[in-house]
């Protein structure tokens, strides 16, 4: 175990909102792994407070808001003095990693990814110009170069999939010390908590959920309304889509169309709740990265989901989908169709993300050994960094171009001012 009372700075790029997007519940996750191992937090951001945010004094974490370009967070790091600093991905590493490294050199410097961006990024592209994706072409992202960096900077890179590992170290070629899998970590499902779900019949209706600034999810409700649905209703006249999810914009809202059973919700207050009641999650996402939070939920609620390759990957290796995974429309909504109709059917597809849940996410697999390893870097950081010699030349040439880049934007705002 870590020595207690040691100091965890978080920096992150939005403040938490665990009801409004997956990256919210994980970031409440890790706060969690820390305290049990004896940290004191202070979580700081330069976004903007947020009407659905996390109240961080209620989990005993000090809130503090910060500036970018500016030298007063030199100022409060050195005061703050933390032993650990988890960037919140790899941009606020960019905008704040110099100035941790200049002031609190000592610091343990961890990076949380969330997903892959450039991986994400590569995808959405060969999709959006019909061309089929090559792992190659994330060498072409100019953000790639950005996020390699970072990771390489950083100490430790917490890892969602282990896809995305794969290909940090065959395709960058990244050391695997640099690396942690840590994916959601999550209560095991006891046979009480499962026993009280929602029988078969008790639920109705299929489901979408997902945080519409993220384009994956807004592209997946475009493919729904114009192919996929159509073809359910076909077979099911009566059923309903009821699709929620956190900023929707006035082209997601123009989708609503009740008359084809296809209905635009909004914000779920209670994302379990609304999950619960449905008796299948649709989730057709054409490109992405990173493990799916909406199909995560939708196994701990114990709802089938029909989803593709793209969302599917990296969550269930060894063990049998929560429901069918396919990339064809006919066959996406027939599978949906089915598991709607056949109980039996239903019922085997549940077990199976119950399964998944605890045998793949369970935060018993994965706790002790994420505590060793903080340990193990923290009592042989020195002997890290000379191992990571490429790390230490982008350091130095970040903190002198970076630096000098950010003091004159302070410079600068000082003057218009």
């Amino acid at each position: 175990m870590t020595q207690p009372n040691q100091k965890l700075l978080i920096i992150g790029f939005v403040w938490p909102e665990p009801n409004s997007s997956a990256a919210g519940g994980r970031m409440l996750q890790l706060i969690t792994e820390f305290q049990q191992q004896g940290f004191d937090i202070t979580f700081a951001s330069p976004a903007m407070d947020s009407d659905f945010m996390v109240d961080l004094s209620l989990l005993k974490v000090v809130k503090k808001s910060i500036t970018l370009n500016c030298s007063s967070f030199d100022d409060f790091i050195k005061e703050l003095n933390p032993s650990v600093v988890l960037f919140d991905r790899f941009m606020i590493e960019e905008q704040f990693g110099w100035r941790v490294a200049e002031n609190c050199p000592e610091a343990l410097r961890i990076l949380d990814t969330e997903d892959l961006h450039c991986l994400r990024q590569a995808r959405q592209k060969a999709f959006k110009t019909h061309k089929e994706f090559s792992l190659t072409d994330i060498l072409n992202e100019e953000v790639a170069k950005r996020e390699i960096a970072s990771i390489l900077r950083c100490d430790l890179s917490l890892m969602i999939s282990e896809f995305e590992m794969d290909v940090l170290k065959t395709v960058f070629k990244i050391d695997e010390k640099l690396l942690c899998y840590l994916p959601f970590l999550l209560d095991t499902i006891s046979e009480d908590t499962f026993e009280k779900l929602p029988s078969f019949e008790e639920r109705k209706g299929f489901i979408f959920i997902g945080n519409f600034l993220h384009e994956p999810n807004w592209n997946a409700v475009q493919y729904l309304k114009e192919t996929i649905w159509p073809l359910i209703r076909k077979q099911l006249p009566d059923a309903e889509l009821h699709v929620y999810g956190a900023y929707p914009s006035q082209k997601v809202t123009q989708l609503h169309q009740p008359k084809e059973g296809f209905h635009i919700k909004g914000r779920a207050n209670d994302a379990n709740e609304v999950v619960q009641k449905a008796r299948i999650v649709l989730a057709p996402l054409r490109f992405g990265a990173g493990i799916k939070g909406k199909l995560i939920e939708a196994m701990q609620c114990g709802t089938p989901s029909i989803t593709t390759t793209i969302g599917a990957e990296s969550m269930h290796e060894g063990f049998p989908w929560n429901g069918y995974i396919t990339d064809d429309a006919i066959e996406f909504a027939k599978a949906a169709v089915q598991l709607y109709q056949e109980e039996k059917l239903w019922k085997t597809a549940q077990q199976n993300g119950i399964a998944i849940i605890n045998q793949r996410y369970s935060k018993k697999l994965f706790e002790n050994n994420f505590a060793d390893k903080i340990q193990f870097l923290q009592s042989n950081l020195d002997q890290h960094r000379l191992d990571n010699f490429m790390g230490a030349l982008l350091q130095h040439h970040t903190l002198t171009s970076t630096k000098y880049m950010s003091r004159w934007i302070e410079a600068k705002n000082k003057t218009n001012n």
